[in-house]
């Protein structure tokens, strides 16, 4: 699909910052459209189909963190997140509620629409593969590549696109250590463009959904002053 088939969402209450970025992307080839607020955006998430959002979390009437959270249980769709604060916790937060990624301001435009680009084109690949993998079962988990399915004991957990990626990956690569920054380029793919602390808590969130005990995890174990590796014994 090309950029022009493209919209994209920005949540953003400055109106010249938020018709930057669509000038921006404009330019890029994508269609953009704008909600000022919180409750005007979740209401046109709701009544148009968008392929990524942009949200800022300082908004009126509903913050990002809530309306992050209310999406992102409606919709699977890249969420990138921008705060103005440099604050690990905002950025962990916001990770936590479903957001695949986020950008601190001042940020350059052409790196905004670098990142939009880079998470549709992996959303794509995703979405529009056609895997050949069987399903994954190791003790008690299960992994169905094709329908992007994960279970527990027969149970189906709800993951995210990213989550899911990383879970995949890692467990179509058993008894490999795994670094942060290999994770992170291997499932975001942006290089340096980010932060690899985004990795942890991607990883702590899946452990919290596939362990029962994520002091003593069984599945992706971490591997001190190196990474992580997901422990292949079935």
């Amino acid at each position: 699909m090309k950029n022009v088939d493209k919209r994209i969402l920005i949540i953003e209450d400055d109106l010249s910052i938020a018709l930057l970025e669509r000038d921006y992307l404009h330019i890029a080839g994508f269609k953009a459209d704008i909600a000022t607020d919180g409750m005007e955006g979740l209401e046109m998430v709701r009544s148009k189909a968008f392929h990524l959002i942009i949200l800022d979390l300082m908004l009126p009437e509903v913050d990002g963190f809530e309306l992050c959270r209310v999406i992102r249980e409606e919709h699977d769709i890249p969420i990138l997140m921008v705060t103005a604060k440099s604050d690990d916790i905002d950025k962990v937060r916001g990770l936590g509620l479903g957001a695949d990624d986020y950008i601190v301001k001042p940020f350059s435009p052409n790196e905004l629409v670098a990142r939009v680009k880079s998470h549709l084109a992996r959303y794509d690949r995703l979405t529009q593969s056609t895997q050949t993998n069987g399903e994954i079962y190791i003790k008690d988990l299960q992994i169905n590549p094709t329908s992007r399915q994960v279970f527990i004991k027969g149970k189906e957990l709800e993951f995210t696109n990213k989550e899911f990626d990383l879970l995949t990956f890692m467990a179509l690569n058993p008894n490999q250590v795994f670094s942060k920054e290999q994770l992170f380029e291997k499932i975001w793919g942006l290089d340096s463009m980010g932060d690899t602390a985004t990795v942890t808590v991607h990883i702590k969130r899946i452990r919290k959904k596939i362990e029962s005990d994520t002091a003593n995890p069984e599945y992706i174990l971490t591997v001190w002053g190196s990474g992580y590796r997901f422990t292949g014994n079935r």
